[in-house]
């Protein structure tokens, strides 16, 4: 078992817990494709404790490498970026495509995930494996889905409409590049 403290390892435990974060991101498009909307936000969230411990584990056991910065970032875009647009999309949107104008739909998923691709590999070019800067440069793509989340919820509690979901995701997609500073917790 001492392999899952090589930091050399790709399979070290830092890594393992990044791999089950994939896992947690793959069950929740599972669920969102069978119309399992707890199911996909249970494993969603699953996800994101996943992604808090993984960062938790490296810097505790210096288990940090490139690889494992390249690993997390993957999960991030796969559990924060591509599983919350597809959750507004099956939830949200999905056969409303014509009635809400659907150059505006394409436009706001294609802006988020763009969005949140460039905020990731922007990360990966400025990070230092091992080091937490004080601040995020922009909104981490953490809590951009949580943003996302958020709107899910004022929807179906019908508080804002499709078209509104549609605006924040793009609000959204802006503030994951903006220059805005979030405290890293």
């Amino acid at each position: 078992m001492s392999f899952l403290f090589n930091k050399n390892n790709h399979f070290n435990l830092a890594n393992t817990v990044t791999f089950f974060n994939i896992i947690s991101g793959v069950m929740a498009i599972y669920f969102l494709t069978h119309d399992q909307f707890f199911g996909a936000a249970l494993f969603a969230w699953l996800a994101g404790g996943f992604d808090i411990l993984d960062g938790k584990i490296a810097r505790k056991y210096n288990l940090s490498t490139d690889f494992g910065v390249q690993l997390d970032s993957y999960a991030d875009f796969l559990s924060f970026v591509i599983v919350p647009t597809m959750f507004i999309y099956f939830a949200v949107i999905d056969g409303k495509e014509l009635v809400l104008y659907t150059p505006l739909v394409a436009f706001a998923f294609i802006y988020y995930i763009i969005s949140g691709l460039r905020r990731l590999i922007q990360f990966n070019l400025n990070a230092d494996v091992g080091e937490v800067q004080k601040f995020f440069t922009g909104v981490p793509t953490p809590l951009g889905a949580i943003l996302l989340w958020s709107m899910y919820l004022f929807w179906l509690t019908g508080f804002i409409s499709e078209e509104a979901v549609l605006i924040a995701m793009i609000v959204i997609g802006y503030l994951l590049n903006s220059k805005i500073k979030i405290p890293h917790l």
